[in-house]
């Protein structure tokens, strides 16, 4: 049963962001009264192989949705075939002052500026514990906001070290606009440095541990061409095993003249499908399938999903879909497989 067209109007009427953690704790509360199997649609497989690690299903939830590892169980039983929490940092830090998330229903776009606002490494890692979910777990890793930028590879490998076991694979988050100089990561040597200090960790991780657990890095939908190229051919240097692509962007015409088109912030949702998928592309034409994509940028239906697969993508990443179309989103994209 889709119940979210009668719940949705009521949460478009409350604020962004107290919307988004009630949700959330309704999603809890349907999974501890054991009302997933009434509410949701049953999970539909559709088995692919990506980085080494199994997934149930292409479509995966992208991080910023459950920072904290809070709701892992709940998300899970929506159907996805991954679940990516965080983004993480070393230690907890509020983010940036509120309102820091805004809609923009004509458009099915939000813009944020939350600012890594989560409880630290620790405390996911906790949650993580606590969690009965046994499916592929993404966690998203950054830098503390006042972490200087030529210190920024300590802070991701703390969180490397410290997530290595529980995580399945870790992302590496260089793309967030809502972090001051963060995106300066992806740029020049920076990059370069970057990941090779976490390559040598990831080794030095798998030796002492006897497990290998993925890097995948998440870069942004605002790059040029000669950018793209750089950092695809850092990710094939380095053995990056993965590349999500993309991250919110600071490109504001496809919104402008929204009344809230000038809010500081990363924008997501339809308006950033197309360039998305144009760096999906881009990749995949310069990484050759040596380095596989995860696709996340505007899927708000199983096309934008197929488009994103067809542009050269294994994986795809689901959140803005999910505040517009609702938890069923995976199933209806799932279906649009087996009709196919």
């Amino acid at each position: 049963m889709n119940y979210y067209p009668l719940v949705k109007p009521l949460l478009f009427k409350l604020d962004a962001e107290r919307a988004h953690y009630l949700t959330l704790k309704l999603l809890k509360l349907s999974h501890s009264c054991g009302l997933d199997a009434l509410l949701n649609p049953k999970m539909i497989a559709k088995p692919v192989t990506v980085m080494g690690l199994n997934f149930d299903n292409p479509v995966g939830l992208a991080a910023g949705l459950d920072k904290n590892g809070d709701y892992i169980d709940a998300l899970a039983g929506l159907g996805f075939g991954s679940i990516e929490i965080g983004t993480i940092t070393p230690r907890p830090q509020p983010g940036n002052p509120k309102p820091r998330l805004f809609r923009l229903p004509e458009h099915q776009a939000i813009i944020n500026r939350m600012g890594f606002n989560n409880q630290g490494i620790d405390y996911l890692l906790q949650q993580v514990e606590k969690s009965q979910y046994k499916g592929i777990l993404g966690i998203n890793i950054g830098k503390n906001f006042d972490t200087p930028i030529e210190k920024a590879s300590e802070d991701y490998l703390i969180c490397l070290r410290k997530a290595y076991l529980a995580a399945s694979y870790i992302t590496i988050n260089i793309s967030s606009p809502n972090t001051k100089n963060l995106r300066q990561l992806q740029q020049g040597d920076e990059i370069r440095k970057l990941l090779a200090a976490l390559k040598e960790e990831q080794q030095r991780l798998q030796a002492q541990h006897d497990k290998y657990t993925p890097i995948v890095v998440k870069i942004a939908p605002d790059l040029n061409d000669e950018e793209i190229r750089h950092i695809a051919g850092l990710l094939t240097q380095f053995s990056i095993d993965g590349v999500i692509a993309t991250n919110t962007t600071i490109e504001r015409s496809a919104v402008q003249g929204h009344p809230l088109a000038d809010e500081t912030g990363g924008l997501s949702g339809t308006p950033v499908k197309q360039q998305s998928t144009y760096v999906v592309t881009r990749l995949a034409d310069e990484l050759q399938g040596n380095v596989p994509i995860i696709a996340a940028g505007g899927i708000m239906n199983h096309t934008d999903a197929q488009e994103k697969l067809e542009a050269g993508a294994s994986l795809v990443q689901v959140y803005s879909g999910l505040i517009y179309q609702g938890p069923n989103l995976v199933h209806e994209i799932m279906q649009g497989w087996v009709e196919s």
